[in-house]
């Protein structure tokens, strides 16, 4: 198997895929005026995009799960390139959030198979670096991506930033189609690069207790740092005092600490996974009292943001090779949903901050929500390895 440019070409298409996710809110204004809607009705561009992942991603998985891999995602890649195809060419609003969440449908599904394919291809004991491999896909699409697909909009405009995105994703699959090796050659494991499973045997892995608390693991460890990232720009502006002009570095900067905690995590994993797990998250933990501690001071804060994006990016890599090694006889849909639990993260903690906030508790208490929320996370994963070194009768 060619491993030296599989994960590479996997990660253009991670990023290529993800840019889409992010940037709509780069281009949300001019999107509104050319279509003539509010900027409440296209923000509704993003929560189009959210429930097609939560929704539709495990149900697609799971239906596509009889299918090779190889063959499976360059139908995914190509359904993407079609969806920012017509969102560049949607002549009116209605086709814009059908293409959305036409392309939404196929991203958990992709991610999956994208993993397991990666993971497939790994030397033993390098899984969760593996992971982090892609998931720097993802952070390269925050760091680089969103930037400059809205720089792109600003001066070609919206429709032209959907057209590079569907230019990214073709050039990924032209590599994905050239470097993953078709389920014929006999590489990788039975539910690895070319194997196909089926939808009984997906969902039966859901049945596992052990892949239940790794996804609840994904859930509840990763929605504390996600609370703040909701309400990043009032915190930095209006706790801190933050110039609004300075939102965009200070993003820049959280963008450059996930990248290089997510490598960093990654490997800790891959050397004792479930001590760095717990290690990981009361880091975390820590990172947001500390946020909470030194935000009256802007200096403090910056260094700050970077150390709260590498300690949220670090635990991930973790998360997701726990899941793969718990759903390991059939991992697809286990992957799919768990990127589903990220998503309902997503969604709980900016509800949880919103309440905070309207409750009269300040901004400022959002860092210390975000931090008792870390630490539910930690003792749902202390319970996690307890059970697993506790000998199965399974």
């Amino acid at each position: 198997m060619r491993t030296g440019a599989l994960v590479p070409s996997l990660m253009l298409c991670v990023f290529g895929i993800t840019t889409g996710e992010f940037v709509i809110a780069g281009i949300l204004p001019d999107v509104a005026g050319d279509l003539a809607v509010s900027i409440p009705a296209a923000g509704l561009l993003v929560t189009a995009y959210a429930i097609g992942m939560i929704v539709g991603g495990p149900a697609l998985t799971a239906l596509t799960a009889r299918f090779p891999r190889k063959p499976l995602i360059l139908v995914l890649l190509g359904v993407t390139i079609a969806g920012n195809l017509a969102s560049a060419l949607a002549p009116a609003y209605g086709v814009l959030f059908a293409a959305r969440i036409v392309t939404a449908l196929v991203t958990s599904t992709f991610f999956a198979n994208a993993v397991v394919i990666a993971v497939s291809a790994a030397a033993p004991g390098r899984q969760a670096s593996t992971v982090s491999k892609l998931v720097f896909g993802m952070n390269l699409s925050m760091i680089l991506g969103a930037p400059l697909g809205t720089l792109i909009g600003d001066q070609y405009g919206w429709r032209a930033t959907f057209l590079a995105i569907a230019a990214c994703c073709a050039a990924g699959l032209a590599l994905v189609s050239r470097q993953v090796p078709d389920a014929r050659s006999g590489s990788g494991s039975a539910a690895g690069s070319g194997a196909a499973t089926s939808a009984v045997a997906e969902l039966r892995v859901l049945r596992n207790r052990d892949v239940r608390l790794a996804i609840a693991v994904t859930a509840v460890g990763n929605a504390g740092p996600l609370m703040v990232f909701t309400f990043f720009a009032p915190l930095v502006t209006g706790v801190t005092g933050f110039p609004g002009a300075a939102v965009a570095v200070l993003l820049l900067v959280y963008g450059v600490g996930a990248a290089a905690g997510n490598f960093a995590g990654g490997r800790l994993s891959d050397l004792a996974p479930m001590r760095s797990q717990l290690g990981l998250l009361g880091l975390l933990a820590a990172a947001l009292v500390l946020m909470w501690a030194v935000s009256g001071s802007p200096a403090a804060t910056a260094v700050m943001v970077f150390v709260l994006g590498a300690a949220g990016f670090s635990v991930i890599p973790g998360m997701q090779a726990r899941v793969l090694a718990a759903a390991s006889a059939a991992p697809t849909l286990a992957m799919a949903v768990n990127a589903s639990a990220y998503q309902l993260a997503a969604a709980f903690a900016a509800w949880l901050g919103g309440r905070v906030i309207d409750g009269g508790l300040g901004l400022r208490s959002v860092y210390v929500v975000a931090a008792a929320v870390t630490l539910a996370g930690i003792a749902v994963s202390a319970y996690a390895w307890r059970r697993s070194r506790v000998p199965s009768a399974a």
